[in-house]
């Protein structure tokens, strides 16, 4: 069996293949992409870790609902947080069709928005640098659920909009400090058990 993990850039979609886009599978020679299916996906504008596999049967159980494996994301926002606010985030926000389940916030630093100027989206960029001085902040934030726009949804519901966002690990697996965007490598055995571990 093969095991990957890859620092997904920005601006690529998680897929196999895209008419548009560029795919997380053309960072790979084509020997391993045409083995290699992603377990779950990121967003096209969200980065960090992600993991491919020819494992079907480890896939099944990281993606399913019930195994509730956690998921840490840092990100950077928009916005003020307060301690009302990080109370509704751990505890549970009410969404289109479900409530979110427990999670754990982090507040790192609170920002101005000009302090955070090279990392804003380029098609945003001029519209938060109307207000340099406004709120911003940077956090991370575990789930143990996988909804569609899970953490920038959680966000927004108490009116902090993100506009960076990093997956930093799956379960006990961390992305590497020394793994940069774009490249990947091949877990250890050490994390393969861990994986597997944490979907029992």
């Amino acid at each position: 069996m093969l095991y990957y993990m890859f620092n997904k850039p920005p601006n690529c979609v998680t897929a196999r293949s895209d008419a548009v886009h560029k795919t997380v599978m053309d960072h790979f020679p084509s020997e391993l992409a045409e083995k290699l299916h992603p377990v779950g996906r990121l967003d096209k504008d969200t980065c960090g870790l992600l993991i491919l596999t020819d494992d079907g049967d480890l896939d099944f159980k990281i993606m399913q609902p019930d195994r509730h494996i956690s998921k840490t994301y840092f990100f950077y926002a928009v916005g003020t947080i307060t301690n009302e606010k990080i109370n509704m985030l751990e505890t549970g926000i009410a969404m289109s069709g479900f409530t979110t389940k427990s999670a754990d916030f982090q507040l790192i630093r609170n920002y101005r928005i000009c302090e955070l100027e090279k990392f804003l989206p380029s098609d945003k960029r001029e519209k938060y640098m109307k207000n340099p001085d406004g709120d911003a902040f940077s956090a991370t934030l575990t789930i143990h659920e996988g909804k569609k726009h899970e953490v920038k949804r959680m966000l927004e519901a108490v009116r902090c909009k993100i506009f960076y966002l990093r997956r930093d690990s799956i379960g006990s697996l961390k992305l590497p400090d020394d793994l940069e965007q774009g490249q990947f490598r091949q877990l250890t055995d050490e994390e393969v058990k861990m994986l597997k571990e944490n979907t029992l």
